[in-house]
């Protein structure tokens, strides 16, 4: 069979038959996600008190969606990370919180791709395959960075004890396994704990103005036993991709809510009637200022989607590389092409962020106070890329961005002195 080639992402020149495909299996599911998206987020307002999008969350996971990146031979679908992406951006443009809420899923998916063969990696890619969600909680709000932690793993027994509270555990309250780290006598390690396990709990306690339905909030491990077999030294993994990956994935998702952003106006405008004294036309279809309005909205929309798969293209030529290596190293791929793919990421991060945000703002010149009524909710899309556009700081991107410009000095070596540095820090 001869493979076409996508037109997405700027003509990445990729096959397009598996995205294509991927695309018909999941655009009903997707649909009608879309379709509850305005009504969910009217009812998100209080914490502990909103109706979580479980339904939603598990049907994408039976319809495999979960296991988008885990080879075909083991039964997944073996997406590229530009297919992903362009998968992802689609599911944020129907919603971005449930788009946002499987990024801990997929990145644990990478580290359990990266790791050497063995019967624990082919255990946890069954585990995936069969439905399994894995949520994300790494962060605390103690210390100073994400790099200080808290939580602890301790002896006990034949077993480790584990105690804890984590912050922004996004989609945890979904999941069934919990991807986090912990302090053990001074060494940063991680582990993947049962959901269900006696002494876990999440709460509901996300409290942001926008991406509500994360479940982005409290998870607390009260003396959860933990088989010291499943846990690993941080400075065990080689440096990868995985840092991008993370970035990559958020900016995926702001690629799909500025999409969103183009798809109401263009749904908003098309049946109105109601115009202006000094407009153009007798109808906004008709006014070609209007009509401008919408041209800037999908021209911002496609710059964005270009961009993240244009990232995601240099993120798989890494990926190809990817070997084990020693620990604290880079050497399980190549630096080079590590660097530039990881500031490539940072470019389209400096990029996305404020080209998503002011579309989402210039979305209501196109209706004036109507496009304000609340029970369209279109200032979601806002408030919703702010919150992730404020993940990892793109002022911060920007000066990673000039360095590596003017001295050639690329991000690796940053996740390199974190393998050095001492207890708790990573």
């Amino acid at each position: 069979m001869t493979a076409a080639t996508t037109t997405d992402g700027g003509g990445t020149g990729l096959p397009a038959d598996r995205l294509a495909t991927l695309r018909a299996r999941f655009a009903p599911l997707f649909a009608t996600i879309r379709d509850g998206a305005a009504e969910r987020e009217l009812a998100s307002g209080t914490p502990g008190d909103r109706q979580l999008p479980h339904a939603e969350v598990r049907a994408l996971a039976d319809a495999g969606f979960g296991r988008l990146r885990v080879p075909e031979d083991r039964g997944g679908f073996g997406v590229t990370l530009v297919e992903l992406a362009h998968l992802v951006a689609d599911l944020a443009a129907a919603d971005s919180n449930i788009a946002h809420l499987w990024r801990g899923h997929f990145g644990y998916t990478e580290l359990v791709l990266l790791r050497p063969d063995s019967p624990a990696r082919d255990e946890w890619m069954q585990r995936i395959v069969d439905g399994a969600i894995v949520g994300n909680a790494t962060s605390e709000r103690t210390g100073t960075t994400l790099a200080d932690i808290s939580t602890t793993v301790t002896p006990d027994g034949a077993s480790l004890r584990l105690d804890g509270r984590k912050f922004y555990s996004t989609g945890t309250l979904y999941a069934d396994w919990i991807y986090l780290a912990a302090d053990r006598d001074g060494q940063r390690v991680t582990f993947a704990v049962d959901a269900s396990a006696p002494g876990v709990r999440s709460i509901d306690d996300w409290d942001g103005f926008g991406q509500r339905l994360t479940a982005s909030g409290t998870t607390v491990f009260d003396g959860v036993a933990v088989d010291p077999s499943a846990v690993s030294a941080y400075r065990d993994a080689p440096l990868s991709h995985i840092q991008a990956f993370y970035q990559l994935y958020l900016l995926a998702v702001l690629a799909g809510i500025g999409q969103a952003v183009s798809d109401d106006a263009v749904a908003f405008v098309r049946p109105r009637t109601r115009t202006y004294i000094h407009a153009n036309a007798a109808v906004p279809g008709e006014d070609p200022q209007v009509i401008a309005v919408l041209g800037r909205l999908s021209a911002g929309a496609f710059t964005a989607r270009s961009l993240v798969a244009a990232a995601a293209g240099l993120l798989d030529t890494v990926v190809a590389t990817n070997v084990p290596g020693p620990a604290g190293s880079a050497a399980g791929v190549s630096k080079p092409l590590l660097d530039a793919a990881e500031n490539a990421v940072y470019q389209a991060q400096v990029e996305i962020g404020p080209r998503v945000l002011r579309s989402a703002s210039e979305l209501f010149e196109v209706g004036g106070a109507s496009a304000a009524d609340r029970t369209r909710a279109l200032d979601r899309h806002w408030r919703n890329a702010r919150v992730v556009a404020s993940h990892n700081p793109a002022v911060y991107k920007e000066r990673m961005v000039g360095e590596y410009a003017l001295h050639g000095q690329g991000p690796v070596d940053a996740w390199e002195k974190y393998h050095e540095v001492g207890p708790t820090r990573f």
